[in-house]
């Protein structure tokens, strides 16, 4: 029986972030089943109840969803018209379906920034190819952001182009969405916690992207942000999260340019890369966190307990199959280090198989630490 609530809770999608919520919920003997397609998931051997599916079928997700008293999701890829009825149907659903409908399409996310007065980088929703050649005919800039409206994740669907190629796809206009570039800029995240009645931001996260997959390698927190500009990153992000009037936990990826400028980029409605260091990082992680919102607790302490990175674990070019994590006694032996991996049974190139938590007592010290846990961390593939 879960101590604090009896709640039958749901996630649809079984990947590491399922998993990383099931581990967080494990010590309140939580009540949670998943829906997934594969049942060597990661989350499958942790969830209470596992449920093989199609989360993108309606009709499997309303036959999982249909007897929970509360659902959330770990990927945006799911069938929304089957959340839909079930929040129709009396299940709650964290973050709102609503919410879900607006972000799976990056089109309908910028507009909803711009119907919201919420600073976001000038864009085009291209409705012809004139308006597609117009919009990349008019910058300034040498490069230009070319994201596909739907079907993007981890970095995949993003691309940052000279002109003369973004050009080429003209043809694809009505698929594709166009952004200005900001060429000197550093990108920051803030999570956002809304449970009932209250809202708790964590501190700023300062990233580091793979110029190739668009994928964040390296985080940390506290950043080298002033305080001025960690209260306006905060205020900015609970601000646009205030205009979804829903639960749950949401990430805010922001771009600040040289000038001091503050720009949404994306949101993710659900736990994130940028949240990870959370976990030995913070008083409340962002998975225990939203445990506590689907749970109907109160939230949890956000503050830092001391400067933390993250470094992503993701499989190497060429890499295919059984696989194993080079130097793990090493950096085991290491004081502040920590290996999560997500259980994942084959490495693919590009595929995230897991994170490196790394805590020290100054930022200064923390980022010489994490440099030489990156150098280290390295996937070697093996014989089965």
């Amino acid at each position: 029986m879960s101590i604090p609530s009896e709640k039958n809770i749901g996630i649809i999608g079984g990947g590491q972030l399922g998993k990383m919520l099931l581990e967080a919920a494990s010590p309140w003997n939580a009540n949670v089943a998943v829906l997934e397609n594969n049942p060597d998931c990661p989350a499958a051997h942790l969830a209470s109840c596992f449920i093989p599916g199609d989360i993108k079928s309606k009709k499997d997700v309303l036959a999982f969803g249909k007897k929970l008293d509360c659902l959330t999701y770990e990927i945006e890829h799911i069938s929304i018209e089957a959340i839909e009825e079930l929040e129709a149907q009396g299940v709650e659903v964290i973050p709102k379906p609503a919410v879900l409908r607006t972000i799976h399409n990056k089109a309908a996310q910028k507009d909803f920034y711009h119907r919201h007065k919420c600073p976001t980088l000038p864009y085009c929703v291209p409705k012809n190819r004139a308006e597609y050649l117009d919009f990349i005919h008019a910058q300034h800039t040498d490069k230009i952001v070319v994201k596909s409206r739907t079907g993007g994740y981890d970095g995949k669907g993003v691309q940052i182009l000279p002109k003369e190629e973004a050009i080429k796809l003209a043809d694809d206009f009505d698929q594709l969405l166009l952004e200005q570039m900001a060429e000197e800029m550093v990108e920051y995240s803030v999570i956002v916690s809304v449970g009932n009645n209250e809202i708790k931001s964590f501190p700023l996260v300062e990233m580091y992207f793979n110029p190739q997959s668009n994928l964040v390698e390296f985080l940390f927190s506290p950043t080298r942000a002033s305080a001025d500009l960690e209260q306006s990153c905060k205020r900015i992000a609970e601000n646009v999260v205030s205009k979804f009037n829903s639960k749950g936990l949401f990430a805010v990826e922001l771009i600040v340019t040289k000038e001091g400028k503050i720009y949404i980029n994306e949101i993710a409605p659900r736990p994130h890369n940028s949240g990870h260091h959370t976990i030995e990082g913070s008083y409340t992680s962002q998975f225990e966190q939203l445990n506590r919102i689907l749970l109907d607790l109160p939230l949890g302490n956000t503050d830092m307990i001391k400067p933390t990175a993250m470094i992503n674990l993701v499989g190497g070019e060429n890499q295919f199959g059984a696989y194993q994590l080079k130097h793990a006694k090493e950096l085991l032996a290491m004081d502040g280090v920590y290996i999560h991996l997500y259980n994942k049974k084959d490495i693919k190139p590009n595929r995230k198989m897991g994170h490196i938590n790394v805590m020290a007592d100054t930022l200064e010290e923390l980022l010489e630490k994490a440099g030489q846990v990156q150098k280290r961390t390295k996937f070697q593939t093996t014989s089965v």
